[in-house]
């Protein structure tokens, strides 16, 4: 599958300005960020001191509804925007309930493409795979997922923290609807997705310093992110914060954030 030759292997990695990925990666105390990540990210703490607990409650989110997924005989995985790999990924939830879980990575990010073998260990009776696509090429990946998945069967399609990087003019609702017209009826598609209040007076400086760093930023509405549902049934408890998500299907007690925190996370079925 693209992305697992070479020219993978040796990615130019720019260190000059910051990435989403590597602030994420600097918000859950991992290790592959360079000080110009972790000057913007802890700029984004002072602003938000709840983004470090966000981080955190939006990736066991993504564990918590994998878990629940594959438990619930989905056994095919689309994570599109997979981001740096912190342990346990995707694949190795999906596969510690479901063996022969198939998974496919998506991403176009040289910081990704720098951990994409660690990407792909996966149990023998299933498959992982990495795809090299940008998300505003919904034709390519599903081309290159197709490689992996049956998509006349079920898939879990998810886009965690994501969609709040894809601008309305870059065409967001209408990527996502591609996509989404890809799945076969049963599929699942997860969403989290960074929002706002109307009449915080942070916003303006949070968007200054996501342009300072030369990063796009599309926060929405709760109204606006439910949209990117629409053909899908939501399912309970609905589009809530990450942390209220089903929480009594935590293995462990996880963070919970603050009630003033707009980060939404949502998972619907199509019919």
């Amino acid at each position: 599958m693209p992305g697992t030759d070479e020219s993978a292997t040796s990615p130019v990695i720019d260190t000059s300005t910051p990435h989403p990925a590597r602030m994420y990666d600097f918000w859950l105390g991992g290790k592959d960020n360079y000080p110009v990540d972790e000057e913007l990210g802890r700029r984004m703490m002072a602003i938000e001191p709840a983004v470090r607990d966000v981080a955190r409650a939006n990736r066991a989110f993504m564990r918590r509804v994998t878990r629940w997924a594959a438990g619930d005989g989905v056994r095919q995985f689309l994570d599109i925007g997979t981001g740096i790999p912190t342990e346990p990924n995707l694949h190795q939830v999906a596969q510690a309930v479901a063996p022969g879980a198939r998974v496919v990575y998506c991403d176009n990010d040289p910081i990704v493409l720098a951990h994409a073998e660690a990407l792909m260990q996966g149990t023998p009776e299933g498959a992982t795979a990495y795809a090299q696509a940008d998300v505003r090429e919904p034709e390519r990946i599903l081309e290159q997922a197709a490689e992996i998945l049956d998509f006349s069967r079920p898939v879990q399609l998810s886009l965690v923290a994501l969609l709040h990087f894809v601008s309305d003019e870059q065409g967001a609702y209408e990527l996502v609807a591609r996509l989404a017209d890809g799945l076969a009826p049963g599929s699942r598609l997860v969403i989290t997705h960074a929002g706002y209040i109307p009449g915080d007076d942070r916003l303006g400086e949070v968007d200054d310093q996501y342009r300072s760093g030369r990063i796009t930023l599309a926060l929405r509405s709760r109204e606006d992110i439910a949209r990117f549902f629409g053909g899908f049934d939501l399912l309970e408890p609905g589009l809530v914060r990450p942390d209220l998500w089903r929480p009594e299907l935590d293995e462990a007690p996880g963070t919970r954030l603050d009630p003033s925190v707009a980060f939404y996370a949502g998972v619907a079925r199509k019919s």
